[in-house]
Order: structure tokens, then C-alpha cells, then sequence
């Protein structure tokens, strides 16, 4: 490579003459415009995952203390598992079986079995009647048999029989409501702009703008309201009851949400992420316990992409052989139209006089969300009224509450500070902050008739 000095001094500096190290002023000022694509393109859809709650009908209501108080009734009939119990027949009567258990001993809490109730052994269907309170039991036919107790009967209360001119029943069995209370959580969230980034333009276009914070705006609160839900779905107590509890996780009381409440009293089909539902047979499963329960005939089913698939090819096998069919007087969910049924995405069966809403559940399919777990597959909802059996008032089986008192609002709150930035003068740093807050609570009404769905 040659170099270049001043002819005549000596000790000059020399320069690269290389043709390569040099541009035109054309290309320095790089005049051509980009051609450029301003739309922002949704590489992984609509990422929405809210909407579960408004489609199952979840109503919203006021609140005004810091947790909801709710009574759900108890079952009019009695079940009595029996523990600590030896079951002895009784050797000088045949057709006797002594118990030899204490009122305690009896789980369902409610007392002694006293004189004359007749019970049945829910095993072998053998009918008795009570001749020594809460321990002697004889065969009410009079024979000889019903002496093969085992520690996991129970007894089914029948009724009772009295003779002629008896006394009445020294105990009765108490009835109540059983109360039930859920606190409010508290949901936060923030974005932050500064001042300068507030006014730069950029490349794409973001809703007619393209200053990117706008975009960067927008993302935050819908990540809030995913949040929201998913809290509400999936949040839990950090004891029993809500009105009680020390908050000692955080300084927080924790929030019952809604699979915490199927977990406590609900019904849980677990089948495994490779083996969803797939057959008539394991939903008659699931219906029979329905029945057992008193539910509504009417469900919406959401599930994952691999549960709705199962689902479709059960369907498909069972109206090839007239197994499963429509039935379109049954969609009160949906103003008893199938079309709006489809429109909201709902496809629609029906199995031994209940009708299945069944829509994919975008939650559980996003893999950086439910998505990433195999052990939510879905969940479902009774579509039905639910009358509270202390003020006879009726509502849906899920209700969002969000305190609120005097015209002010907690369900969903957001305000700017910033300083100076878009006018907000509250700060003394150069930023612009969005505010995002919600303190609301889910109460699953009749969670026994509620399903979800695991792997």
C-alpha cells in the first residue's frame, strides 16, 4: 500500500490512500426514503386471554367491607360415614350389629342416630332400624343377616318408624346455611414514559400514531387485565376464612379464585394431558355425578386445544353411529339460539339431558401463560340462577365484586402522574406514569357443581 507525505518536510503524518475507505456524498446522506412497512404485525394473534368471566355470565356487584360474606344451603339428607368404628355382631340376637362408636364418631357432625331411625348400609342395601341410640342396629326384616360391616359403610338415613302412642323424637336434625366468605385483592400495575420518548417518532404505525410508547401503553394494560383475571381464576386464601386469617404471605389475606374453589368442593376429573376426554363413557361419569349434585342442565365446557380436539372426534364418531344429537330448544345461555351460540364460538351437544357448551380456551393454550402447565385442561360452568337460601336472592354462579362506595370505584381504576409530561405536574423527574389498579373478588356460587379439568 502506498503512502502520501507533504513533498519537501520531513517527519509529515501519512494517510491511508486506499480508494476503498472513501463514499460519495450520496451515500453519506443516504437520500433514498426506506421503504418502509409501518403496520406492527401479530406475530402470535389477538393475545387477549379475558373473557371467561362474561361469557359464563359472571355478574359484577358493589362491595363495601374488605372481605364478602355468602351462604350456600346444606343437603337436606343425611350420609353418615361412620369412624373409630367396630362393627360386633350381637351374640345373643340374631340380626344385631353393635357399632360401638360415640356421638363424636359420627363425620357428619350432626349427633347421635337415635331410637327408631332406619338407616341402609350403602353397600349392601341391608335396611336397619336404630333399638339402641347411635350403637345397637337390627335387621328390620327380623332375619339373621347384615353382620358384614366394614369400616368404609355408611349409613344411609331412611326415615324411622315408631310404635303406637310413642313419644316423639327426643333430637331432630338441624338444618342450616352454611356461611361463606371470600376477600378482596388488590391488583397493580404501572408504565413509565419519559418525557422525551413521549415525543419521538418512530417506524410503526401503533392506531394512526408513531410514538412507540402508545403501543408500549396498550400492552400494559391489557397485560393488567390478564392479570386481573388470571388472579381470579387461579388466585388462593392463605388460610380457611377469609375474615380471620392473619396475612402473613406478603401482608396479604389472599383471594379464594375460582379452581381453589372447585379444589375445596367441587368436582375434579383428572384424566392426564396425554388422555383428555375422548369418550361417551367418561362423560356419563362426569354426568352422573352432575346428577348427584342437583345441577342445571345447562354447561359452558372451556378447554384447551387438546381437549377440544378430543372432544370433536368423540362427536364425530357418536353422530356417525346416532349416539349424540342437537337439540335446539337448549341453548337459554344464548337466547335459545344456535346461531349465537356459533357466532360467540361455542360448538354445542348434548349427553343424558344436559347440554355442553364446549369453546376453546385461549388461557390454556398460550405457551408463556397456562399454556407452559400440563395440569389445567378446563373447566366446567353450570349456566343456571343460583338462589342464596338466607334472602332468596337469585344470581349467576359466578359473581365479580370490586369495592366500591359513594360514586368511587375500585373495580377498575387508572390515573397519570408525571412531571410536567403531557401536563401532569405531580412529579419532579421527567416521566409520565400510568396507573392501573383493581381490588375486586370471585365468588363461585354451588362450587359442587362446578368441574374442572386436569392432566
Amino acid at each position: 500500500m502506498a503512502t502520501v507525505g507533504s513533498p519537501g518536510v520531513g517527519n509529515q503524518p501519512t494517510f491511508n490512500a486506499n480508494p476503498s475507505k472513501y463514499t460519495t456524498i450520496h451515500d453519506l446522506l443516504d437520500v433514498n426514503k426506506h421503504d418502509n412497512r409501518d403496520l406492527l404485525i401479530k406475530t402470535y394473534g389477538d393475545q387477549g386471554i379475558t373473557g371467561f368471566l362474561e361469557l359464563t355470565g359472571a355478574t359484577k356487584s358493589a362491595g363495601t367491607n374488605d372481605f364478602v360474606q355468602y351462604w350456600e344451603e346444606e343437603r337436606r339428607h343425611r350420609l353418615v360415614a361412620l369412624t373409630g368404628a367396630t362393627f360386633t355382631a350381637n351374640a345373643g340376637t340374631a340380626g344385631v350389629v353393635n357399632f360401638n362408636v360415640t356421638p363424636t364418631d359420627l363425620v357428619d357432625g350432626k349427633g347421635a342416630i337415635e331410637l327408631q331411625t332406619v338407616v341402609m348400609n350403602d353397600r349392601t342395601g341391608e335396611v336397619f332400624i336404630c333399638t339402641a341410640a347411635n350403637d345397637e342396629f337390627k335387621r328390620l326384616d327380623g332375619t339373621a343377616g347384615g353382620t358384614d360391616w366394614v369400616a368404609t359403610d355408611s349409613l344411609i338415613v331412611l326415615g324411622n318408624m315408631y310404635e303406637q302412642g310413642s313419644d316423639a323424637p327426643g333430637n331432630f336434625m338441624k338444618t342450616d346455611a352454611t356461611k361463606r366468605n371470600n376477600s378482596f385483592m388488590i391488583i397493580k400495575d404501572l408504565y413509565e414514559v419519559n418525557g422525551s420518548q413521549a415525543t419521538n417518532i418512530g417506524w410503526v404505525n401503533v392506531g394512526g400514531d408513531y410514538r412507540w410508547y402508545i403501543h408500549g401503553e396498550q400492552e400494559t394494560r391489557k397485560r393488567f387485565l390478564d392479570k386481573r383475571e388470571m388472579m381470579m381464576l387461579f388466585g388462593q386464601l392463605t388460610g380457611a376464612d377469609s375474615s380471620t386469617i392473619a396475612t402473613n404471605n406478603g401482608g396479604v389475606a389472599g383471594s379464594e379464585g375460582y379452581f381453589a374453589a372447585i379444589n375445596d368442593r367441587g368436582i375434579e376429573v383428572t384424566n392426564g394431558s396425554a388422555n383428555p376426554l375422548d369418550s361417551f363413557a367418561e362423560f356419563d361419569n362426569i354426568i352422573l355425578e352432575l346428577d348427584k349434585q342437583g345441577a342445571p342442565s345447562e354447561y359452558a365446557m372451556y378447554v384447551n386445544r387438546t381437549q377440544d380436539l378430543a372432544i370433536d372426534d368423540m362427536l364425530a364418531s357418536g353422530i356417525s353411529s346416532a349416539v349424540t344429537a342437537g337439540l335446539p330448544g337448549q341453548f337459554g345461555a344464548f337466547q335459545n339460539s344456535p346461531d349465537m351460540a356459533v357466532q360467540l364460538g361455542f360448538k354445542s351437544f348434548t349427553r343424558g339431558g344436559y347440554t355442553f357448551h364446549k369453546h376453546d380456551w385461549k388461557l390454556l393454550n398460550d405457551p408463556t401463560l397456562l399454556g407452559a402447565s400440563t395440569k389445567y385442561m378446563g373447566a366446567m360452568v353450570p349456566l343456571t340462577q343460583v338462589t342464596d337460601p338466607r334472602t332468596g336472592t337469585k344470581a349467576p354462579a359466578l359473581e365479580l365484586n370490586y369495592k366500591e362506595a359513594n360514586g368511587y370505584s375500585r373495580e377498575l381504576e387508572h390515573w397519570v402522574r408525571g412531571g410536567g409530561v403531557f401536563g401532569h405536574n405531580e412529579l419532579s423527574k421527567d416521566v409520565a406514569e400510568m396507573h392501573y389498579r383493581s381490588e375486586i373478588c370471585l365468588i363461585t356460587r354451588a362450587a359442587n357443581q362446578h368441574v374442572a379439568l386436569l392432566g
